[in-house]
């Protein structure tokens, strides 16, 4: 099986979701119902030892995909694999989860607030492993703690998770979900909540634990200049849907899709300040437009709405996904049409200055 991130060729996938869709139903003040079509048609591997990124702006569909992968929901359609072993409605369980872990967003939220490091860590060895003794429990707690660089360990099994830094304690949530002998960590923006200055130390233990310890990683992500630094490979998802994909200085060093080429220019770059207006680095809002609503997506290619290189049949039809080579692909007519070289002709904002001048489709 081949999915739109599979780099690696030497060996098998961990996890996989397969053509997977998540459709919510909801229902207003007077009983009407709608529904919310948060991912549709999405599919991704993740392999031991690399990090995949999923990038993309709020409401994109990025979380739910990680809470498919951790089988919190049930796809509405497509199907999750572990080991390229397909996982039952309702399959999924303890195995499962001490599998492939979720790494929240929130660290304080992930903790248990009147109880102690300590307990917060041991509460998950001993689900998992009930043969072993408390004292062998402790010593592994230790070495959980030095694993994602608390030292020393025993230091911080008494504390509450009050008393830790905001980066601390998304260290202990890592190291709880380490212990439990994972194969897959899906992190949920796991350092979007942390001081700045601590960023960087969160994404190189990552790192270090993908690389070192061959865990497959999921990190989600709205900034696209953090997953460059951390991950191999780049899925970037727009409404709900997976537009382009590949490694990660292909996707971001030569977008191949107008949005990919929205995330790039709108992250801080140093190389770009002096080149551009600020006119050009920061588009109008209303220009630019919101994204559109999951209840009724537009037609066709869903971010034409928005696109500055968009043509008639962007709005009639969705594109195909379009092969560019070494693993990287692109959902857009452009290429269809062999105008993909329009994409790096020139910056979004004088694409979108240059289109609010032209008739509209």
């Amino acid at each position: 099986m081949s999915s739109p991130t599979s780099t690696a060729t030497d060996e098998g996938t961990v996890l996989s979701a397969v053509d997977v869709s998540k459709h919510f139903v909801v229902r207003n003040a007077v009983g009407d119902s709608s529904v919310v079509r948060a991912v549709e048609h999405a599919s991704i591997d993740l392999y031991a030892g690399r990090i995949v990124a999923v990038v993309g702006e709020s409401g994109s569909g990025k979380t739910t995909l990680a809470r498919l992968l951790a089988r919190f929901y049930e796809p509405t359609e497509g199907e999750i694999r572990l080991e390229d072993v397909p996982v039952g409605k309702g399959a999924a369980g303890r195995g499962y989860h001490q599998t492939v872990q979720l790494i929240f967003q929130d660290p304080f939220g992930s903790l248990n607030p009147v109880h102690r490091v300590w307990h917060n860590l041991d509460r998950a060895l001993r689900i998992h492993d009930r043969r072993t003794g408390r004292a062998e429990r402790r010593r592994r707690a230790i070495g959980l703690l030095e694993r994602v660089s608390l030292t020393p360990g025993a230091d911080f099994l008494d504390k509450f998770p009050h008393e830790l830094s905001g980066g601390q304690r998304q260290r202990v949530v890592i190291a709880r979900a380490l212990a439990v002998a994972p194969k897959v960590l899906l992190g949920d923006e796991p350092i979007s909540m942390l001081d700045v200055s601590i960023r960087l130390e969160m994404l190189n233990l990552l790192g270090r634990l993908s690389r070192d310890e061959g865990l497959a990683m999921l990190y989600i992500t709205h900034d696209i200049a953090s997953a460059r630094y951390v991950c191999d490979d780049v899925v970037v998802m727009y409404a709900g849907q997976m537009i382009e994909g590949g490694p990660k200085e292909r996707v971001i060093g030569a977008p191949a899709h107008p949005y990919t080429k929205l995330l790039v220019e709108s992250s801080p770059d140093p190389d770009r300040v002096g080149t551009t207006s600020r006119d050009e680095q920061f588009a109008d809002a209303e220009t630019l437009g919101e994204p559109p609503s999951l209840i009724e997506p537009p037609t066709g290619c869903r971010f034409h709405p928005r696109c500055p290189f968009a043509m008639s049949r962007c709005a009639l039809q969705e594109p195909p996904r379009t092969d560019l080579g070494d693993g990287h692909w692109s959902r857009c007519w452009l290429h269809e049409e062999g105008r993909a070289d329009e994409i790096g002709a020139e910056s979004y904002s004088a694409a979108l200055a240059r289109r609010t001048t032209e008739p509209a489709l």
